[in-house]
C-alpha cells in the first residue's frame, strides 16, 4: 500500500470509528468556543475523568468569558483548587480579559489572534479553531504524536521541536475536507482510549490493518521520546500551628509570593530541611532537630510556636520538584524567653544532622519566599533572636505580615476553607486537621 492510500485508510476508518465510539463529554454537548477553550486548558496534563467535575463547576460559576474576566482571582483559583498547574487558571483568566478588551468578548477565529492569548500554545490554538470553528487546523499533543508515530513508523524524537513540526504537517494532511472538528477529536480519542502509552489495544484499533508500527512489532517502542530530567527531591518541614487565646480553634497559614510556584495561594508554613549532599536526595530529618529548626524558622518570621510532635508524612509531586513533607503539630506561644532558646538550639541540632550526613553542597531554595535551613539559622543571633523581630504574633489580629519575606499570614478556621485557595496537598492537610484525624493518629502513636 502506498503512503497516500495509507493516509486515506487512516482518516476514513478513524472517523467511522469515532462517530460510533465517541464519549459523551460535557464540553462536546454544546458547540461553544468558550467551553472548548476551558476544557482544552483543563485537559493539559490532566485526565478526562478528573476534569469533568471541575469543568462543570467552573462553567457553572463562570458561564461566559465576561464572567471569568470579571471574577476575583482568588475565586477563580478556588474553583481550580485540586486540579493543579495553577498557572493555567491565571493564564485563562488573563486571556479572558484579553478577549474582552480586544475582541468584544467573542472568541477570535483568526489563528494569530487565538495564538496571542495568554497560555494558548500551538496545540490549544489548533484545538479551539478546529473543534469550535471547524477550521482545518492540526491539534498535535502527546496522544496525537504517539498515534502518528506508531501508525506511520516515525522514529524521530517527539521531544524535539522539528518532530512536532513534522507531526503538525502530517496531521494537517490527514484532515478530511469539512471534517476538522470530528477528525481532531477522533485522533485525540484514539490516543486516549486505544493507542495508549504502555498497553495499546491493537486488536480493537480501527486502523490496525495498515499500522506500520504494529506490522513491524514496534508498537511498544514507539514513540521515541527522550527521558525528561527527574524531579528534584526536597525534604520540607511543615507546621500546623494551633492557635491559643484569641486564635483558639484556628491554624496559621500564609500566602505565597505574587510570582513563581503556586503564586498567591495559601499554605501551611514550611521550610526546606537539611540540604542534600551533592548528587543525593535529602533524607528525613530526625524529629528533634526538625522541630528545633521549625521553631526557629517560625521565630524568624515573627511567630512564636512550640512543635509538639510529628503529625504525619505527605508527598507532593510537581513536574520538576518532589516535596517530601514532615508535618508537625505546633502550639502558639507567648513571645517569652522560652522560644528564643528553642530557636538557638536549632543551630546545634541542624549542624549535628548536617555533620552526620557529610553535607557538601547546599540545596537551592525552590521558589521565592522560601528560605533554606542555613539561611533561617543564619538570621538568628547568638541568643536565638531574629536579627529583626516582627511584632508579636499572639495578638488578636488575624492578618499579619511576616518579617522575613513580607509574606501575609492569617489565622483561619474551618469556615475560611471555602473562601481561600490552597494547593491540593495543603488543602488535604488542613482539612484533615479540622476533621480531627491528626488527634487520632497521635493517640495511635502513643
Amino acid at each position: 500500500m502506498g503512503l497516500l492510500e495509507q493516509k486515506r485508510h487512516f482518516s476514513v476508518n478513524l472517523l467511522d470509528w469515532y462517530m460510533v465510539n465517541r464519549r459523551d463529554l460535557p464540553w462536546r454537548r454544546h458547540n461553544n468556543p468558550y467551553f472548548t477553550w476551558v476544557s482544552e486548558i483543563m485537559l493539559q496534563q490532566t485526565r478526562v475523568d478528573t476534569v469533568i467535575p471541575y469543568f462543570n463547576r467552573f462553567i457553572g460559576n463562570f458561564p461566559t468569558v465576561q464572567a471569568l474576566a470579571e471574577a476575583p482571582e482568588e475565586e477563580v483559583l478556588k474553583n481550580w483548587e485540586g486540579l493543579g498547574y495553577y498557572s493555567r487558571a491565571r493564564n485563562l483568566q488573563a486571556a479572558a480579559r484579553q478577549v474582552m478588551e480586544l475582541h468584544g468578548g467573542e472568541m477570535p477565529q483568526d489563528k494569530q489572534a487565538v495564538f496571542a492569548l495568554k497560555g494558548v500554545g500551538p496545540y490549544t490554538a489548533g484545538a479551539i479553531l478546529s473543534i469550535a470553528f471547524n477550521q482545518s487546523q492540526p491539534a498535535v499533543d502527546g496522544n496525537v504524536m504517539r498515534v502518528l508515530s506508531r501508525y506511520f513508523l516515525i522514529d524521530e524524537d517527539i521531544m524535539k521541536g522539528s518532530t512536532r513540526v513534522l507531526m503538525e504537517e502530517l496531521a494537517g494532511e490527514l484532515i478530511p475536507e469539512g471534517r476538522a472538528r470530528d477528525f481532531n477529536q477522533a485522533l485525540m480519542e484514539l490516543g486516549a482510549l486505544v493507542c495508549t502509552p504502555k498497553a495499546p489495544h491493537c486488536l480493537t484499533c480501527p486502523v490496525m490493518e495498515h499500522c506500520s508500527g504494529r506490522i513491524a512489532g514496534r508498537e511498544l517502542t514507539l514513540p521515541v521520546k527522550t527521558k525528561a530530567k527527574p524531579p528534584r527531591p526536597e525534604q520540607r518541614l511543615v507546621a500546623i500551628v494551633e492557635g491559643r487565646g484569641a486564635h483558639r480553634g484556628r491554624v496559621l497559614v500564609r500566602q505565597r509570593p505574587a510570582t513563581g510556584l503556586l503564586a498567591r495561594m495559601w499554605e501551611l508554613p514550611h521550610v526546606l530541611a537539611a540540604p542534600a549532599a551533592a548528587g543525593k536526595a535529602a533524607g528525613p530529618l530526625a524529629d528533634e532537630p526538625a522541630m528545633a529548626l521549625l521553631a526557629g524558622s517560625l521565630w524568624a518570621e515573627g511567630f512564636a510556636a512550640r512543635p509538639e510532635g510529628l503529625a504525619t508524612h505527605a508527598e507532593h509531586v510537581f513536574s520538576h520538584i518532589v516535596w517530601s513533607l514532615q508535618v508537625y503539630k505546633c502550639t502558639e506561644q507567648d513571645q517569652s524567653n522560652e522560644l528564643p532558646l528553642i530557636a538557638a538550639e536549632a543551630r546545634a541540632a541542624y549542624d549535628a544532622q548536617a555533620s552526620a550526613k557529610e553535607i557538601t553542597a547546599p540545596a537551592q531554595a525552590s521558589e521565592p519566599g522560601i528560605t533554606d535551613a542555613a539561611n533561617i539559622l543564619g538570621s538568628l543571633d547568638e541568643q536565638g533572636e531574629p536579627l529583626s523581630v516582627f511584632a508579636a504574633s499572639s495578638s488578636a489580629h488575624d492578618v499579619a505580615t511576616g518579617k522575613g519575606d513580607g509574606l501575609t499570614y492569617r489565622w483561619i478556621g474551618p469556615e475560611d476553607m471555602d473562601k481561600m485557595a490552597f494547593p491540593n496537598i495543603f488543602l488535604k492537610l488542613i482539612t484533615s486537621y479540622f476533621a480531627g484525624s491528626y488527634e487520632q493518629q497521635s493517640e495511635e502513636l502513643n
